[in-house]
């Protein structure tokens, strides 16, 4: 793997130190008026999440770790495990529920999704901003109940529960957030 100097860090570089695959959040280069320079860092533990603070001396090298990002479709459910298919490959792949996270709230079949591999591991998962998915159950809206900006519970085709106005029918398609989870429009 390359090595890089910690004075060329740059926010979203993903750098290997301890065996640990860490993700530069923030740094910044400190010169004191004695002493050597050093760069302060915040620094995302991809695997586990958990965010620490860690200071290098100037100059200093660390292995930069290279992140492949692959296009794969979702294909099914098998068990607990998600299965994908690499676009370019065909190669079908079996992913834990664990390197997914939150974004299975959002996959539905033939859903394309960007996974972040470090070797053959799975270290994280991109969607597109927003995805369509179908309405699979709510409540009726009520004759004459126009109150402006009311919502009401739905449970979309995958199971995650979002707040949709009033006006909206079982089988309807809307357009959902995968960043924050939030009901957008109607498809």
């Amino acid at each position: 793997m390359p090595t890089v100097s910690t004075n060329d860090f740059k926010n979203g570089w993903t750098v290997l130190i301890d065996e640990n695959l860490m993700q530069v959040i923030e740094f910044q280069h400190v010169k004191p008026g004695k002493g050597h320079a050093f760069v302060r860092t915040k620094l995302k533990n991809v695997r586990t999440g958990s965010v620490v603070e860690k200071t290098f001396r100037a100059g200093e090298s660390v292995e930069r770790a290279t992140i492949d990002k692959r296009e794969m479709q979702y294909l099914y459910k098998d068990g607990e495990d998600y299965v994908f298919m690499d676009n370019e490959t065909y190669e079908q792949i079996n992913v834990s529920p664990n390197s997914i996270g939150d974004l299975a709230n959002y996959l539905v079949e033939a859903e394309i999704a960007i996974l972040l591999m470090f070797g053959n591991e799975i270290v994280g998962t991109e969607l597109p901003a927003s995805v369509e998915l179908a309405i699979a159950e709510t409540e009726p809206g009520m004759q004459g109940d126009r109150v402006s900006g009311a919502t009401k519970p739905a449970t979309l085709e995958t199971g995650l529960i979002v707040q949709v106005p009033l006006f909206l029918e079982i089988g309807e398609k809307i357009k959902v957030d995968t960043r924050t989870g939030a009901y957008i429009s109607r498809a």
